[in-house]
């Protein structure tokens, strides 16, 4: 029966190359593909492996409708979707299938490069990712302490009072009241000299990486990070087709030389100089001086990772090289997923001032304003002094895990090792012997629902002895460190 109840023509009416939609009839189970999706699908398949020749006439609409029991009015449509798509043709002499270029058979098709491009095969794969519930992540803030009820009135505040016209687009450079927000903090608390125009809102720092990348480097430029330092960076880098060189640190940060700058001096040069990732050291302020009148000299930039330098555990914060002194060729890139919660996805740019009427433009062509009802919400707790006070708060708990789990390494952690960092930010990184390699003692870690970094991930130079564990504190309470400690000495031991 037809879907109007006639009974269906004689099958042999179609011609014997249609008989392949004829011995397995359209389903019309409940649930199922529509008659007509059933039926573009098997046309659409034979136009493409090659049962309908090009120029091959397809038959009427009536034939077709009447032989398979469908109305008139499927086949119509059916027709009308593979028209429009480019498979057939129709015309006063009816309808004809358009000549294609068809794939190959798969058996005889010449495979595709496995290949990717050049700059992502350049990136190094992460081999342990970060589980932020696991003890001892690096780089996760302590999640249950964050002040979701005053977070929640500020994003009501701004839902109520914006509604839908906070749903479009918004300024590519980000909403003037956050940037503001910004710019009136950093001045007060990192002693940030710049201007509202400077300020450019990202979708987190790995983003504001990437656009500096853009802005000042070509392919091929040289460009040095901090060893071992931040994947990140080195990820950024790779995307730009830079030549990566690293640079060893030391206890007193990025450890340059006459010979590096004669011999292969940057384009940019990337570090974290408020607290160096992993290590911790300090870049001091000779250095600062030093790297700036270099990089000034030789026509480079600097980008400023300042990813946790909210967090100094003794005194006050320390003042940013952005604002040492007066045209620095400093980029400041810093991160609200560090202070507040990593999936709020907001970070911010400081462009050095010099490149501000140049890079405005590109930047409005390369960001798209968008997060705006989030964006005015962190305004508004900024402003209104939760996120201030969220400091205070989370610097005191940070002082008070850092105390306990360097208390808990050395009456719990009975493997040699040496600690470093801790004067800043939400780790620590403990340098194990060569026997207790950390990557194999990582993935056992896991097992265990702990996640610290394997400290060797973050190396480049060949043949550094950088092993150890950079231990989070920041999301791990202090009642989990001596089990955890115990735990992973316990591993270490049956690595042997």
């Amino acid at each position: 029966m037809r879907e109007d109840g006639a009974v269906p023509a004689d099958s042999g009416a179609l011609g014997p190359q249609f008989d392949f939609l004829l011995q397995e009839p359209l389903s019309r189970a409940r649930g199922g593909d529509s008659l007509q999706k059933q039926l573009l699908h098997r046309l659409r398949a034979a136009v493409l492996d090659g049962r309908f020749p090009a120029g091959s006439r397809l038959p009427g609409s009536r034939v077709l409708a009447e032989s398979l029991g469908v109305s008139r009015n499927t086949v119509t449509l059916v027709y009308e979707v593979l028209s429009t798509e480019g498979y057939i043709e129709p015309s006063r002499q009816g309808t004809r299938v358009a000549a294609l270029a068809r794939p190959e058979p798969e058996e005889r098709a010449h495979p595709a490069p496995a290949a990717l491009a050049r700059r992502g095969e350049r990136i190094r794969k992460r081999e342990l990712g970060g589980v932020d519930s696991f003890a001892f992540a690096p780089g996760v803030p302590a999640l249950a302490q964050f002040p979701l009820a005053a977070w929640r009135r500020s994003l009501d505040r701004v839902l109520q009072r914006g509604g839908t016209q906070l749903l479009g687009y918004g300024p590519p450079q980000g909403e003037p009241a956050l940037r503001m927000a910004v710019l009136r903090h950093l001045a007060l608390a990192r002693g940030m000299r710049c201007a509202p125009e400077q300020v450019v809102i990202t979708e987190g720092a790995q983003e504001a990486l990437s656009l500096c990348v853009r802005l000042v480097t070509d392919p091929g430029d040289t460009a040095w990070i901090e060893d071992p330092g931040y994947r990140g960076v080195q990820t950024a880098l790779a995307c730009g087709d830079l030549l990566v060189v690293p640079v060893p640190v030391d206890a007193e940060g990025l450890r340059t030389s006459a010979s590096d700058w004669r011999d292969r001096p940057p384009r940019l040069v990337c570090t974290t100089p408020a607290h160096q990732y992993p290590t911790g050291a300090v870049l001091t302020a000779s250095r600062r001086l030093d790297l700036i009148e270099k990089c000034r000299r030789h026509g480079a930039w600097i980008v400023e990772d300042d990813y946790d330098g909210e967090f100094r555990h003794s005194g006050e914060p320390l003042a940013c090289m952005q604002g040492l002194t007066p045209g620095a060729p400093v980029f400041y890139v810093g991160t609200f997923s560090k202070t507040l919660f990593p999936s709020l996805r907001v970070g911010f740019l400081i462009l050095p001032e010099q490149l501000v009427d140049r890079a405005a433009p590109v930047v409005d062509e390369l960001l798209r304003g968008g997060h705006r009802h989030e964006q005015l919400a962190l305004a508004h707790f900024m402003e209104s002094g939760q996120y201030s006070r969220h400091l205070a708060r989370m610097r005191r708990l940070y002082r008070r895990r850092r105390d306990a789990l360097r208390t808990a390494l050395a009456e719990h952690f009975d493997v040699p090792h040496t600690v470093t960092g801790g004067d800043s930010g939400m780790h620590l990184t403990v340098w194990l012997p060569p026997d207790a390699p950390d990557q194999p003692l990582a993935r056992a870690a896991r097992r265990h629902r702990m996640a610290p970094r394997p400290l060797s991930q973050h190396s480049l130079l060949p043949g550094t002895a950088h092993n150890g564990l950079v231990l989070g504190y920041g999301n791990t309470p202090e009642s989990a460190f001596a089990p955890g400690l115990h735990q992973l000495a316990h591993l270490i031991r049956d690595l042997d």
